[in-house]
């Protein structure tokens, strides 16, 4: 069954062109000026919506995989619905993924965050749903802390999603989960928690206003304190960490510059900064304008930190500036490093896109992240009015380190400027 905004992209598209001759048509037999200027304007519009639609859901897609890197990949969901926001780990034998179910990517009340389960990645069993009563919920992350598996994410009150505090729940099996509850402090959006030694937690978190993000850390994942401020300013959000072999934390974090979400802004950029243990002083490198890496996954592997985030292909004025709405996006890899990223190319994806987790299986890296049409190119916004599947991808880590060193990524371990 076709969403009411699904409905709205088809009658443009299908009935633009005809409906437009019909006004030009009417507009021309009248004699009263207003009436055939209205007419003549209106159906001159339409026809060319209905045009600019056609080409945006009917242009091939065009992502550029990485080069010498064999990537399987595979539909995980493909229901029907607007599936986004997606993590995933391996614990206890097992695959787990979670990621959002919505009629669009704007804030609903039937959002629901679906956990599924696989042994091979392959085939999920749905195991439960969890919602947000009265309210959308999104970005849900793992963590496996001591026994239990953790399973936090975002509350949200705002259509254009705002999330305004950050929540968790917890099982030991993977199947019964303990009740909800909010996450202190208050107002604070967390990322992924991660840790070197099993014992001391760290996690980035942004303010619900944007602006500043923070890092944390806890001996329990419930109990949370602040270390320090890891940037503030140029309206930043989504902040991800990883750590290097010599005890470093790199972190990544998304920067707006700007509200300005039609056109985006050419500022629009990726902070990357870093910090020598206890973590309470951050250095920043650099604002790396390659992308705004949105929905950030950061991963190490032989003392090297990757990245999974979004990419825009085409940066141009005035509309297609970083992080607009009308222009095409990807779900890509990269390298971080604290003089840059360096892209090793994309993953099948198009529209509204990104936002995914990863998996280490001894040489294999297993992905999952969310995309619209591949064999289309739509523009972002489009992509957040239609469906959109949740994806595998499996690839060779060997083969990734083999590609970052022939993209002129530094030697592993070693601490760039």
């Amino acid at each position: 069954m076709k969403t009411p905004m699904r409905l709205i992209v088809d009658i443009v598209r299908f009935l633009g062109t005809g409906l437009g001759l019909f006004l030009i048509g009417i507009g021309l037999r009248t004699h009263t000026r207003g009436t055939r200027s209205a007419g003549v304007g209106f159906g001159a519009l339409l026809i060319g919506l209905g045009g600019l639609f056609n080409y945006w859901m009917l242009r091939p897609n065009r992502s550029r995989l990485p080069q010498g890197l064999e990537i399987e990949t595979w539909r995980a969901v493909d229901d029907g619905l607007h599936n986004s926001n997606s993590d995933l780990i391996y614990w206890q034998g097992a695959f787990y993924l979670i990621h959002a179910a919505a009629p669009f990517h704007f804030a609903s009340t039937t959002t629901r965050l679906v956990l599924r389960r696989s042994t091979d990645a392959h085939h999920w069993e749905e195991v439960t749903s969890f919602q947000s009563p009265g309210e959308d919920i999104r970005d849900p992350k793992f963590a496996a802390i001591g026994k239990r598996l953790y399973i936090y994410y975002l509350p949200n009150r705002s259509f254009d999603p705002e999330p305004y505090t950050t929540a968790c729940t917890w099982s030991e099996d993977g199947v019964h989960w303990q009740p909800a509850k909010s996450v202190q402090p208050e107002g604070w959006l967390f990322w992924r928690p991660k840790s070197r030694d099993g014992r001391t937690w760290y996690a980035p978190a942004y303010w619900w206003e944007h602006g500043a993000s923070i890092l944390l850390k806890s001996g329990d994942g419930e109990s949370w304190e602040r270390v320090s401020v890891i940037h503030t300013g140029d309206r930043n959000d989504e902040t991800d960490i990883e750590f290097l072999p010599d005890g470093h934390m790199l972190a990544t974090a998304r920067l707006e510059h700007s509200f300005n979400v039609v056109t985006g802004d050419p500022l629009g950029s990726t902070l990357i900064a870093s910090a020598r243990a206890p973590y309470v002083e951050w250095e920043a490198h650099t604002k790396d304008r390659l992308t705004r890496l949105d929905g950030p996954c950061l991963f190490a592997y032989n003392g090297r930190v990757y990245a999974l985030g979004r990419f825009q292909p085409v940066l141009s004025e005035p509309f297609s500036r970083q992080g607009g709405v009308l222009s095409r996006k990807r779900t890509a890899l990269y390298v971080v490093e604290p003089g840059g990223l360096i892209r090793l190319g994309d993953l099948p994806s198009a529209g509204d896109t990104s936002y995914g987790g990863v998996a280490l299986r001894g040489d294999d890296l297993y992905l999952c992240y969310y995309t619209s049409d591949i064999r289309r190119d739509p523009p972002w916004l489009i992509g957040m009015v239609l469906p959109s599947e949740i994806r595998m991808a499996r690839l060779s880590l060997s083969q990734l380190e083999a590609l970052a060193l022939a993209k002129g990524a530094a030697p592993a371990g070693k601490k760039t400027t």
